[in-house]
């Protein structure tokens, strides 16, 4: 069997790594405080008393989400999204800083979870901005486009939270914005990564045309705890 790869468990190696100070332990399961992420994170090879770790860390609203390549819920859990999708890395981005990019924090959430409301690029909630570096390019002082860090495993950095809004589309908006967070995560030494629904073809068509490979395949998965039927 091959060595596992830090970028195999990214959730895990996150919370146990440079994100440790955000981590909520269950036994052996590892998860995001709610308000900061919906992703918890599971042990490599999860047994029943992982899955039921799991049914406490999602806690009393029984939902919650994995990154789950190879892994299958026993029985006492229903599926409520499976997301194909592919891992893609830094294979020589021409990573640069951009000079309108401003760093955005707490006082920019609000404008933040608008755009993402509006947008759609994935999770993000009113603390996700502590995950790490969010730039965003603002249009006569309206926040208009946006990208930042979210998993960060030992060594690694996810770009994440990708979106312009549709009525500047088609200026490049993202695209820039994807390098400057790439230019700061290579300035500390690390190496970006990202995620992409395995559907959204034009998303990865455009990563790659930036530098960014495939490394692999992988899922991210909703479920729900039926009951108590997953912690007997």
């Amino acid at each position: 069997m091959s060595e596992q790869h830090v970028l195999d468990n990214p959730i895990r190696a996150s919370l146990l790594g440079p994100h440790a100070h955000l981590a909520v332990r269950h036994g052996a399961v590892v998860r995001y405080p709610a308000d900061v992420s919906p992703f918890m994170a599971l042990p490599d090879e999860p047994d029943a008393r992982a899955w039921a770790d799991l049914a406490a860390a999602i806690g009393p609203d029984r939902t919650g989400a994995v990154s789950a390549p190879r892994v299958e819920p026993p029985p006492g859990w229903e599926v409520l999204a499976d997301v194909a999708a592919v891992q893609l890395v830094d294979a020589g981005v021409a990573a640069v800083p951009d000079p309108e990019a401003v760093v955005l924090g707490p006082a920019d959430v609000p404008e933040m979870l608008a755009l993402v409301e509006r947008t759609r690029p994935g999770p993000f909630l009113p603390r996700t901005v502590e995950m790490g570096t969010y730039l965003g390019i603002r249009h006569e002082g309206e926040l208009v486009a946006m990208a930042g860090e979210r998993l960060h495993p030992p060594g690694w950095t996810e770009i994440s939270a990708v979106c312009t809004d549709a009525r500047f589309r088609g200026r490049g908006l993202a695209t820039r914005l994807v390098l400057a967070v790439a230019a700061g995560i290579r300035e500390r030494g690390e190496t970006a990564l990202m995620h992409a629904a395995a559907s959204n073809v034009n998303a990865i068509r455009l990563y790659e045309s930036l530098g960014f490979a495939l490394r692999r395949h992988t899922r991210f998965v909703g479920l729900r705890a039926l009951a108590d039927e997953a912690v007997a």
